[in-house]
């Protein structure tokens, strides 16, 4: 099967109320930087699933230790006891000085660090961890562990929820809102960093099945301290007038993130996990586009989201230029997406695919994007299931095929690559950046080409760059007369070993449409904030605050059910602020 066939395929679902005509949107709309960079939360990220899936399993939950002084400082554990198993976070709180606090992935000391430990933990692993999880990256866990984390306080919002609390009064919720976290993680590692469990040991644990799921079920945890710490230190502080937390105001709170240019190059180094989560979006919105029918109580639930996407999009702050622009067009966006779809017969044709090609005609790529989430929302027993299907075996991709012929490596090749046909990469604004690994911290950078002396150390972050020059090389191969389109792939490799990285990428992406960023990821207009909130959208976060075009800040979990209220809320309607109608007491309803 080619390429542009497999683009072909059409989406199926299991309503009766589907048919199965429409077609996945094509790569080359798909996968640019501009409107990957525009991915909202939807249904299928990542957070969500978790959720979904621990209520339907009915997991138990419970704060097992709280060993924490007037100052804040000592530990607390939270376990998560599932139906076969269970996993403890350990958290250990401090007593850190103002000075000290930083968003840096290179600082030294944090107001709290957690461990996800495999299982109840011991009192003898409470005591190995205490001597190592506070160091973090310069500790060790064990495979016992499966997460590593640490975060800050909010200097705008803890002092003010502590004091407020302490005096006996709720925070003011105008306040909570915009920022909407007590806490903000500065990493969250796994997956065999620092000691930690590698990804093989639980991968194939149906509570783990998809992506980060360890490391989001810790953030969740990690929520539910950032609250208990707050209300305790307000109980310090005033032990007499000291309240808890209104629990509509607590659900409006998340827990921050700080991510930077560490996370940007993950879509690039995972093509087919990437292709899976894409490819699963897509799925979803044929299938809903789809539905040959709905009604008029469809379309005002659907009008309900609409809203709730409006209020998100107006609380939404940033400093940043780039996203206070994106922000304001995506709030417009919504009031013509209201009005259009107030004037629908709810009796015509495919109403959701009507909506979506009013939406692709008038709106920008934030409020197309926000759109396809939205038109998920609704649709949960026909989409649910593609969850399943985002996650990869990334080792199976990993052989080269040397036998296969070098003139069927150039057709696939022309193929996959043929967008580059558009960029001329003797131009120095094509080549202008690089991507390195900084010495200090191990982590990824992006400097200049020709301004700094980093090329020698450059990353093949670059996969259009490099299938041009693998193209000039493969061309140059067959055009000098004594070889020939039947010399194989490691006949051409054994000349050409520099060119082995982009050789395996077009074997591993070719029958995969949406593994690759159809976009050149080193030139000077490039937006890295795209990469990162691309893939947080597939997490679930709900608000992006770039705070340069290098490393942004955002919330998780703000809205979601905590561990005690899990059995009685549905998670997917709460990770849309609430419409607040002062005649009901549903605030999840207009």
């Amino acid at each position: 099967m080619t390429k542009k066939s497999e683009m072909k395929n059409v989406a199926s679902g299991t309503s009766t109320a589907t048919s199965s005509v429409l077609c996945l949107r094509p790569a080359e709309q798909v996968m640019t930087l501009a409107r990957i960079g525009s991915f909202h939360q939807s249904r299928l990220s990542f957070m969500r699933v978790l959720l979904r899936r621990l209520k339907a399993e009915n997991w138990q939950f419970r704060r097992s230790r709280w060993s924490i002084d007037q100052h804040g400082v000592g530990v607390a554990t939270y376990e998560a006891i599932g139906p076969e198993r269970s996993y403890t976070l350990v958290a250990f709180a401090h007593d850190l000085p103002a000075e000290k606090r930083s968003d840096r992935v290179i600082a030294e000391a944090w107001d709290a660090t957690f461990t996800l430990h495999d299982g109840i933990i011991s009192d003898s692993d409470i005591q190995r961890l205490e001597r190592n999880v506070p160091l973090q990256e310069a500790g060790r866990i064990s495979d016992g562990e499966f997460v590593l984390s640490r975060a800050n306080r909010s200097v705008r919002l803890f002092d003010y929820v502590r004091d407020c609390l302490a005096a006996g009064t709720q925070p003011d919720p105008s306040k909570v809102e915009p920022i909407g976290y007590l806490m903000r993680t500065t990493a969250v590692y796994g997956s065999g960093k620092f000691g930690a469990a590698d990804r093989d040991i639980w991968a194939n644990r149906p509570e783990f099945s998809g992506s980060f799921q360890p490391e989001l079920l810790a953030v969740w945890l990690i929520r539910s301290f950032t609250i208990d710490i707050v209300e305790h230190m307000a109980a310090a502080k005033s032990p007499e007038n000291a309240v808890r937390l209104n629990p509509e105001i607590r659900r409006r709170i998340g827990v921050g993130n700080s991510t930077g240019l560490g996370m940007a190059p993950f879509l690039i180094n995972h093509p087919a996990l990437i292709h899976a989560w894409i490819n699963a979006r897509e799925m979803a919105l044929a299938r809903v586009r789809a539905i040959r029918t709905s009604d008029q109580a469809g379309l005002e639930r659907f009008l309900t989201m609409v809203a709730k996407a409006a209020k998100n999009a107006n609380e939404w702050t940033t400093d940043s230029p780039y996203q206070r622009a994106k922000t304001a067009g995506l709030c417009d966006d919504l009031v013509r997406l209201d009005g259009f779809v107030r004037t629908l017969d709810a009796n015509i044709s495919q109403p959701w695919d009507h909506i979506y090609r009013w939406g692709e005609a008038n709106l920008s790529l934030e409020g197309q994007e926000q759109l396809v989430s939205l038109l998920l929302e609704d649709h949960g027993p026909l989409i649910d299931d593609l969850a399943a299907s985002m996650a990869a075996d990334e080792a199976a991709h990993f052989r080269i095929d040397g036998s296969m012929r070098l003139g069927e490596l150039r057709r696939m090749m022309g193929t996959v690559y043929g967008w580059t046909n558009r960029i001329d990469f003797a131009r120095n604004d094509a080549l202008a950046r690089v991507w390195y690994v900084s010495e200090e911290k191990l982590e990824p950078r992006l400097g200049e080409r020709f301004e700094e002396p980093i090329e020698p150390y450059e990353q093949p972050l670059a996969p259009g760059r490099d299938a041009v020059l693998a193209l000039q090389a493969i061309d140059q191969w067959l055009g000098q007369g004594i070889t020939s389109s039947d010399d194989t792939v490691a006949m051409f490799l054994l000349k050409h070993p520099e060119h082995r990285h982009i050789v395996r990428r077009t074997q591993t992406v070719f029958a995969m449409p949406y593994a690759e960023i159809q976009d050149n990821t080193i030139s000077a207009e490039m937006q890295p904030i795209d990469l990162l909130r691309c893939k947080l959208s597939f997490f679930g976060a709900s608000k992006f605050d770039p705070r340069s075009d290098r490393w942004l800040r955002i919330t998780m979990y703000q809205g979601a059910p905590f561990p005690d209220e899990l059995d009685q809320l549905d998670p997917d309607i709460l990770f849309y602020p609430p419409l607040i109608n002062s005649n009901t007491t549903d605030h999840n309803t207009v």
